[in-house]
């Protein structure tokens, strides 16, 4: 018979999400459980070895644990953060993994139980009242389904979405119509997002270890990944620190997106699956060995070995997308696209005409699938010398099933069309929901009420105060967490949200230069190229002048072309990127 513990917060999995869920939930105070399937904490930061997040750069977005977890990775990693041209903050995932442990265990009140999974559910569809896994049984008067693929809405039979939905449903410009669902194919062959199984290479300077090529192997699968075998642009993509490579390569890469029905066909072909796409992996490290250079070789101490997964191979797959909850409200395409020649989107609002948002974020969208360049609705924007995605707001009801009590979700399995997901799903988005997830359960502990009986403006205010954390729900581009009216100005918007500027800008006082003590300074003659594209001639090399910074954007915009300037801020060599923090004309 299996042990029964009790709890006021349970969360299932061990994800981005549920990390965030638990930590914020114990913060508060709840007596909380947290149950992962694998021994690393943060999912798709960390055990999907995607160390290299997307989204949420902005300074003003870099909010709540994101904003946290990115200050820890600048204290613990002594190569800073600028490696890569993918993404501003690049990282080795253990690292990642050993702060989210080290959070996990500075709090008494939380409970971390790794290597077990959910079996049944303890309740029904209109109430959940815990979970049985392998080896215990657990109560709690609220649960989270953190899962990767949202596991729990299955095993509940709570109403969720798998696949497309078609443009007659909500008037989505990016999704397909009836019509060509039905006639198309490729619809019925990728019902959701390829996933990944990155591996991580490292550069060994002679000849490596050869990389076995999997009995799967097909060099024409991978024909034209790279230009020129000395362009490095390709493995500076996702270079990691200590000359390592997190190689999750779209297109003719290592995503794989076969078969993807059995993710959710049972334990077997869920097994099948994932041993064909750790295959495709070896195959496509094996290729680039073979067809780049031999002195790449697999960085085999970078996870814990497992039985599938581990050495150089992340611990699990990088899952683009879930069974979705039917929820109390759908996110669409919609919700997240900017207002009519502005930069952000509007606030969410519920029935009541309420500002209902508790998380933000701000990724362009973008979705994978095998051969198949699926073009999405425009969702970016020139900004700060570069290109980034419009910045929006996410609801509280999008974690609220329609009609199950006692449950929140947090993953990718929360209430959004498969069109929006391509902009939800990123790691700095889904840290923000799971913070949301997990405050909301805390506070339904205190006022011993179901979550969706909180007032949402409860909710606002216990995040944008959280002592620890405070997390942003409005964007604001001019106005990062150090601003010192930063809370006045969130709660203004929430007051009046009519009030909300099209441009994302609330305007006055600016906020202070933070200066990173990476820093360097640079002079030379700037140079404008064109709108918002600028760069620095320092006689030696030509660097391309971004910033994530919205003061050093608007001194961008007033600098004349040619002239002798000196800047303070970080090099990115990947990317000939100078990421400016400060302008001396």
């Amino acid at each position: 018979m299996l042990e029964t513990l009790r709890t006021d917060v349970l969360i299932v999995g061990g994800g981005t999400g549920g990390t965030a869920a638990a930590l914020q939930a114990a913060r508060r105070g709840a007596q909380t459980i947290l149950v992962s399937e694998g021994p690393w904490l943060g999912g798709m930061l960390t055990s999907a070895g995607v160390s290299a997040p997307d989204g949420n750069e902005l300074r003003a977005l870099q909010t709540g644990i994101w904003g946290a977890f990115l200050k820890a990775l600048r204290q613990r990693q002594p190569d800073g953060l600028n490696h890569a041209w993918v993404s501003f903050f690049t990282y080795d995932p253990r690292v990642g993994s050993q702060i989210f442990a080290d959070w996990v265990r500075e709090l008494p009140n939380l409970k971390w139980i790794q290597g077990d999974r959910p079996r049944a559910v303890i309740g029904d569809r209109d109430r959940l009242r815990g979970v049985e896994f392998e080896r215990v049984r657990i109560e709690a008067q609220v649960v989270i389904d953190a899962t990767e693929l949202g596991d729990l809405l299955a095993l509940a039979d709570v109403p969720h979405r798998w696949g497309w939905e078609p443009q007659e449903e909500w008037q989505e410009p990016s999704a397909p119509t009836l019509a060509q669902l039905e006639s198309d194919d490729r619809y019925q062959r990728y019902p959701v997002q390829s996933p990944t199984w990155v591996v991580v290479m490292a550069d060994q300077s002679q000849s490596a270890p050869p990389i076995p090529a999997s009995t799967s192997y097909n060099p024409d699968l991978f024909a034209g990944a790279w230009q020129t075998p000395d362009n490095l642009a390709f493995l500076d993509y996702g270079r990691l620190p200590g000359d390592r490579f997190m190689i999750n390569w779209p297109g003719p890469g290592n995503d794989y997106g076969e078969g993807l029905q059995r993710l959710i066909q049972g334990d077997r072909a869920h097994q099948e699956w994932m041993q064909e796409a750790i295959a495709h992996s070896q195959a496509f490290a094996h290729h680039i060995q073979a067809h780049w250079s031999d002195r790449y070789g697999l960085a085999r101490d970078q996870f814990p070995q497992q039985a599938i997964g581990g050495g150089a191979f992340a611990l699990q797959p990088y899952y683009r997308e879930s069974r979705r909850v039917v929820g109390s409200s759908t996110i669409t395409e919609l919700d997240l696209l900017p207002l009519h020649q502005g930069q952000v989107a509007k606030l969410p609002c519920n029935a009541s005409g309420q500002v209902s948002a508790i998380a933000i974020g701000n990724y362009a969208n973008d979705h994978h699938y095998p051969n198949w360049d699926f073009r999405l609705q425009p969702k970016s924007m020139r900004w700060g010398g570069r290109w980034t995605g419009t910045a929006f707001s996410l609801p509280y009801d999008c974690l609220l099933p329609v009609q199950t009590e006692g449950l929140l979700v947090c993953e990718k399995n929360i209430a959004v069309s498969h069109i929006a997901n391509g902009a939800t799903r990123l790691q700095p988005v889904v840290l923000g929901l799971g913070q949301a997830a997990g405050m909301a359960a805390a506070l339904a502990v205190e006022q011993n009420c179901d979550p969706r009986s909180l007032s949402v403006r409860d909710l606002q205010e216990a995040l944008l105060t959280d002592s620890e954390a405070p997390q942003a729900i409005v964007p604001l581009y001019d106005t990062p967490p150090e601003h010192p009216d930063w809370l006045t100005r969130q709660r203004a918007y929430l007051d009046r949200p009519e009030a909300y500027p099209a441009t994302g800008v609330h305007g006055g006082t600016a906020a202070a230069s933070l200066i990173s003590a990476r820093a360097q300074t640079v002079s030379g003659q700037f140079e404008r190229l064109g709108d918002q594209n600028y760069q620095l001639d320092d006689g030696k090399t030509v660097w391309q002048l971004v910033t994530l910074d919205a003061s050093i954007d608007q001194q961008f915009k007033a600098l004349s072309d040619r002239l002798p300037l000196a800047v303070v801020g970080l090099i990115n060599p990947a990317g000939h990127w100078l990421i400016v923090e400060a302008i001396h004309p």
